[in-house]
């Protein structure tokens, strides 16, 4: 017999429990057992006023953001619709039934208010970040890093090339992400004493979007260019945990120079200093290498910025062999290369501007060479020039030959596949907040975001499939 639905009419009351509709395997259960918030209002006491109407509470506000980047809504407004129809939205959040979803326009006001002040994201990433290590997910022996180009919120057509001047106060005045970009060129005008100062690099001499003029003008991914950002993590390689994230302009030097700022404070608030560093090629220059041998201590495990390897059939350095204790190079034929052949009355130190010693060959011995051919064939003299840091370099080549060094190369992967998993899972491939403190508040919280996925699926029975399941 077919059925029929009854109840044409609404009930009065209802026995109703959101625990009991949540299934015991949803990944927001597992992330709620890792996420303490306990302490965030200690952390914004003193950014709320001790008087006045109460405010929304700060955990509501990061709860919801976190099912955001969890889960892949880029949108604010959208997440507030999603948390207000979703019960296991509203069960992690704590709200019951009827209680009623913040507005969307609440998280920009604090957000770019108290939150940023306070740096409550950063708060929140090393809370969750002390939980992985207690939980015993961090070794703390290799780490890894690397970097990853997102798109900015920026279109390339609103922009100005070098050497055009504009009104940055036409119109309504400068935006949000104008102001920060024109503060840090005020940090970067010369003092007094005409000492640079740190700033964005070559701020006059590249294209420069009027939307967000902090984004960096490249084409590095291939294709047409674009303006963006990097995200640069330092992870640990016994589980793929990451330890800490940089927002950087979409420039190589920027990139590699935030390594030292990440590996620094982990060193200074987690007390974890890495035995070895794993990255690709373009952390592999010479002032690099020898930050991570002589200032830090840490075995490179990087491959080596080589660019002496000569593709003719001419020698290489490497055909070279180098005497410390005479400070030379000899060639294949035994002659020496010496940086100084004189003796002066005041001391040199031949070092160049790109922190190079240049080792010369006799002119006499060169032309005698019956293998100047394949030597110095267009030039009188053979020269070497000799980093100042090729001990480090060394250092490295050495380490190239072992066995845990391959080791190293498949670890690397573990932060390429965050990247995937950060573009392609939380689809954070382009940003919504504009300048460099918004990338970088977008970045912490997908960091939070990927340590809670990884801490539920990894520790809580039940769960490894548990991001399969429709948000």
């Amino acid at each position: 017999m077919m059925g029929r639905q009854t109840g044409g009419q609404d009930q009065l009351f209802y026995a109703f429990n959101l625990e009991d509709h949540i299934p015991s395997n949803h990944l927001l259960r597992g992330i709620n057992r890792f996420l303490d918030l306990s302490d965030l209002r200690r952390h914004l006491s003193e950014f709320y006023s001790h008087t006045g109407r109460p405010s929304i509470d700060p955990e509501l506000m990061v709860r919801m953001l976190v099912i955001g980047y969890c889960f892949g809504i880029r949108s604010e407004r959208r997440l507030c619709e999603e948390v207000h129809l979703n019960l296991a939205y509203r069960w992690f959040c704590q709200l019951g039934l009827e209680d009623k979803v913040p507005d969307h326009s609440t998280f920009s006001k604090n957000r770019h208010g108290r939150f940023r002040q306070s740096k409550t994201f950063r708060h929140v990433f090393e809370t969750v970040l002390r939980r992985c290590m207690s939980e015993g997910l961090v070794g703390g022996e290799g780490f890894a890093v690397d970097a990853s180009i997102i798109k900015a919120d920026a279109n390339r057509a609103r922009s100005i090339t070098p050497g055009e001047v504009r009104d940055w106060s036409h119109g309504d005045g400068p935006s949000r992400a104008v102001r920060e970009y024109l503060a840090a060129l005020e940090e970067q005008k010369p003092a007094e004493d005409d000492t640079p100062q740190a700033g964005p690099p070559n701020a006059a001499s590249r294209t420069i979007s009027l939307t967000d003029p902090q984004s960096q003008y490249t084409a590095a991914p291939g294709g047409p260019a674009f303006f963006a950002y990097s995200t640069n993590y330092l992870i640990d390689t016994q589980h793929g945990v990451i330890l800490d994230v940089q927002a950087t302009p979409a420039h190589r030097t920027a990139e590699v120079e935030s390594t030292k700022v990440m590996v620094e404070r982990v060193e200074q608030r987690f007390d974890l200093t890495p035995a070895r560093l794993i990255g690709d090629m373009a952390y592999g220059a010479a002032p690099m290498l020898a930050w991570m041998v002589e200032d830090k201590g840490i075995e490179p495990h990087v491959p080596v910025w080589d660019k002496t390897q000569r593709k003719d059939d001419s020698f290489s350095i490497s055909d070279f062999q180098w005497n410390e204790q005479a400070d030379e190079y000899r060639c294949p034929q035994g002659h020496a290369l010496r940086n100084e052949r004189r003796a002066f009355k005041k001391a040199r130190s031949h070092v160049t501007k790109a922190d190079t010693i240049i080792y010369r060959a006799s002119q006499s011995d060169c032309a005698a060479c019956p293998m100047k051919s394949r030597c110095c064939p267009s030039t009188p003299m053979r020269k070497i020039a000799r980093s100042i840091h090729e001990a480090a370099r060394d250092v490295a080549r050495e380490i190239a030959k072992t066995d845990a060094y391959k080791q190293s190369r498949k670890d690397r992967k573990k932060v390429e596949m965050l990247f995937a998993h950060l573009k392609r899972i939380l689809k954070l491939d382009r940003l919504r907040l504009r300048g460099l403190s918004g990338a970088q508040d977008e970045f912490l919280l997908a960091a939070t975001a990927q340590n809670l996925r990884r801490m539920a699926k990894r520790l809580v029975p039940g769960n490894a499939t548990a991001g399969l399941m429709p948000a």
